[in-house]
């Protein structure tokens, strides 16, 4: 039996290892200090989709506060909890940490506002998909090497791109449920028939980790994020059960506790228990599964790295509670109408006139057909922040909308006794 100190650094049999990579699309020379996956990490921080994220949305527009998560913060806070997962179950921490940067790297300027107004601008063209822009992002419209478009990441880094949220494909070659109904992305395909990312397969542990973690940072900050907003109390979190639960002990362990640290407690602690919850329940699996390699697991009939069914049922209600109670707001969504209607007519202005993007944008559609104009435009309209958005949209329109609502913060900022 192998015997570790709390938080030692080892590397499990079924892991996925840097050193038995199946490569990039483009060999390159290895490197004397760093891992692959290293590289990986290092190449998607240092990209300009990356730094984007600063001022693209999470749940709040920009401006609405200092303290509100963007895409940047939670995609920092998903690679911490990635790592402590891959940590504690042996995997490779480099590649869980660069599953966990670049998994948001696709989405639009104001959230799923953005996203959910450019598919239905590009519905017949294919539609608009995060997770497939993102592997647009990282296999073609980065263009900061001499040798290569995008940042000619490993097989195993673009595999858990487009595969944390499991397989693509089921047993029969058919889209699986996401994309029953729309179809496999065209940028997915068109990928993949030059580098087989075997979408009938589950990704490796490292993704499964880090898809967890996604949902560990949404439940716990977007329960911050709205409660400091003022969309909710932390008595209305008594509906649901796990929830309750967890501020029965925060109250029993310090008494009259004030709400500022009384959010931090209970966010701290969704954390805690979801993640020992998904350790707990990724060894179980893996002990009846035996794997030997990360093959094995790629090969399951099921994630290895998953929540046990009480926690599932948790995610599932916070979740729902947010998602009325948050997401659906009527302040939120009176935002989201006019953000949507932005993203509407700046796609409309380009359509009408794609000279009305940047020389870089523009660059070669005078005979181009339909669709690839249409793609042209969603790439750029996707690279945008919100403000650059606003922006751009001042610039063509007599009138923008105002996104500006301050939400009364609760709760902040602390002060000294």
């Amino acid at each position: 039996m192998q015997v570790r100190q709390n938080g030692e650094r080892w590397r499990a049999p079924y892991a996925t290892d840097p050193a038995a990579t199946r490569g990039r699309l483009i060999p390159e020379a290895f490197s004397p200090t760093r891992s692959d996956f290293q590289r990986d990490r290092d190449r998607i921080i240092h990209s300009t989709a990356f730094r984007r994220l600063k001022h693209k949305t999470q749940v709040f527009v920009h401006h609405e506060g200092d303290h509100y998560r963007t895409r940047l913060t939670h995609s920092l806070e998903v690679s911490q909890i990635a790592r402590a997962l891959a940590r504690a179950l042996g995997l490779d921490e480099d590649l869980a940490e660069a599953l966990a940067l670049s998994h948001d790297l696709g989405h639009t300027c104001f959230g799923h506002t953005g996203e959910d107004a450019l598919h239905a601008c590009m519905a017949d063209y294919g539609g608009f998909d995060h997770n497939a822009q993102a592997l647009r992002i990282v296999t073609r419209l980065e263009r900061r090497y001499a040798g290569f478009d995008g940042l000619n990441l490993t097989w195993e880094t673009l595999e858990g791109l487009v595969k944390h949220n499991g397989p693509l494909l089921d047993a029969s070659g058919a889209p699986t449920r996401r994309y029953a109904a729309t179809g496999i992305p065209a940028a997915v395909l068109e990928y993949n028939a030059v580098n087989d990312l075997e979408l009938a397969c589950f990704a490796g542990p490292e993704a499964q980790g880090a898809a967890l973690a996604d949902d560990i940072a949404y439940d716990a900050h977007d329960l911050d994020d709205g409660l400091r907003a003022g969309l909710f109390d932390l008595a209305d979190l008594a509906r649901v059960p796990f929830l309750a639960g967890l501020l029965d002990e925060i109250d029993a362990l310090h008494p009259g506790l004030e709400p500022s640290r009384k959010i931090h407690e209970l966010a701290r602690r969704v954390i805690t228990r979801f993640v020992e919850d998904v350790i707990r329940e990724g060894e179980a699996r893996i002990a009846r599964l035996a794997p030997g390699s990360v093959g094995d697991i790629r090969a399951a009939s099921e994630p290895v790295i998953a929540f046990s069914p009480a926690i599932a049922a948790a995610d599932a209600d916070i979740k729902r509670f947010l998602f009325a109670r948050m997401y659906r707001h009527p302040e939120v969504m009176a935002v989201r109408a006019k953000a949507a209607a932005i993203v509407d007519d700046l796609f409309s202005a380009f359509r009408a006139d794609p000279a009305r993007m940047p020389a870089e944008w523009s660059e070669g559609l005078e005979n181009a057909s339909e669709a690839r104009i249409a793609r042209r435009i969603a790439d750029y309209i996707a690279g945008m922040t919100d403000t650059y958005a606003v922006l751009e949209h001042g610039k063509l329109f007599a009138a923008t909308p105002n996104l500006h609502w301050s939400p009364p913060s609760r709760g902040l900022p602390l002060t000294e006794p």
